[in-house]
């Protein structure tokens, strides 16, 4: 079915074919329908930062930047989804064009520079949401907002979202806010991360419960440089990792269409590289920290590779956007096949 669905919606220009798209998910979640295309969610549980994942694969951020769609969403089956970026204020982005589908290669070039409604419409939206599972919020910065005073912007959002979501992403990694990767870079990381951890524990104590905080990294690193920065995120007291965001790298699509389109890339051409910048931070942060492992996921197979590279769970948009909600059950059935005896042997 997705895929005559998929043939019409990418006649149109991408944007228009994501607005059609969640807007008939979200009608169509008033009857249970994406429960039917979906089918029955897997039922692989993992603790992860203290809090319970269904199963270990989500939907990572940028799909529902505004938490418009959690409870339509809710019915694909997810183990957790994690919506924004969303920013103090609201902000209308790039210009258009700023989405691209390179289809030979299965994936997507985007600027789209964190348009969205505002971190207070999200608030609103978490607390109506029907849907009871795990849910994450990611923050960002404004785009006027220079560097040295990018950690207010993100002290604002995470005062205002951490009672109403499981946990809280902290993206410093896109490529398309202008110098918004300086924030990677080891003292500003540094101070960044020690101040929303000291804010973390704060909230923890006046909403009498932990939020975790995670942190989430490009994949377009020199080694000695991400060795760094992962020091600075393994003593900053952060809960966790997201690796990765998408990548400004253009090799895996040389001469394909779009190429010379500014923005992140994502799907099949990201796997390897995200990949490579996963394993690395497994060794350098160990066996027991917490990762979250996306970028380039677009079957099971891929999945599986990612929970072997040293994710915890994964997460997917751009595969999702390709092959429809039936990834995400073959994401999950493949993981639990290959890591769980128990669901081997049911």
């Amino acid at each position: 079915m997705y895929s005559w669905l998929r043939k019409g919606l990418f006649s149109l220009p991408p944007e228009t074919a994501h607005e059609l798209a969640m807007e008939s998910m979200k009608f169509g979640g008033h009857f249970g329908l994406p429960r039917l295309m979906a089918g029955a969610a897997v039922d692989d549980p993992l603790v992860l930062m203290g809090i319970e994942f269904p199963n270990r694969v989500g939907l990572a951020a940028g799909l529902d930047k505004n938490g418009d769609y959690i409870d339509a969403l809710g019915q694909l089956g997810f183990g957790h989804l994690e919506l924004g970026t969303v920013t103090p204020k609201a902000q209308p982005g790039n210009p258009q064009p700023r989405m691209f589908r390179v289809k030979p290669a299965q994936a997507i070039i985007n600027r789209m520079g964190f348009n969205n409604k505002g971190v207070d419409h999200l608030v609103e939206r978490l607390k109506a949401r029907r849907y009871a599972g795990v849910v994450g919020a990611n923050i960002g910065k404004q785009k006027e907002t220079p560097v040295d005073r990018a950690a207010e912007d993100y002290l604002i959002c995470l005062e205002k979202i951490y009672p109403h979501c499981d946990y809280v992403a902290v993206n410093i990694s896109s490529p398309n806010t202008e110098n918004l990767r300086q924030l990677q870079d080891s003292g500003h990381l540094r101070e960044l991360l020690e101040a929303i951890v000291q804010a973390g524990e704060r909230h923890a104590e006046t909403f009498g419960g932990k939020c975790p905080i995670v942190v989430k990294i490009a994949p377009d690193w020199e080694d000695a440089a991400l060795s760094d920065a992962l020091e600075t995120i393994a003593a900053s007291g952060v809960d966790g990792l997201n690796a990765t965001n998408t990548t400004i790298a253009r090799d895996a699509i040389a001469g394909q269409p779009h190429v010379d389109e500014t923005g992140g890339l994502s799907g099949a051409p990201l796997l390897a590289p995200s990949n490579k910048v996963l394993a690395r931070c497994r060794e350098v942060l160990g066996e027991s920290f917490p990762i979250m492992g996306s970028g380039g996921i677009m079957s099971g197979a891929d999945a599986v590779a990612k929970i072997a590279a040293g994710a915890d769970v994964v997460q997917l948009y751009t595969g999702f956007i390709y092959n429809g909600p039936d990834l995400v059950g073959d994401c999950a059935r493949s993981i639990a096949a290959e890591y769980d005896e128990e669901y081997d042997n049911a």
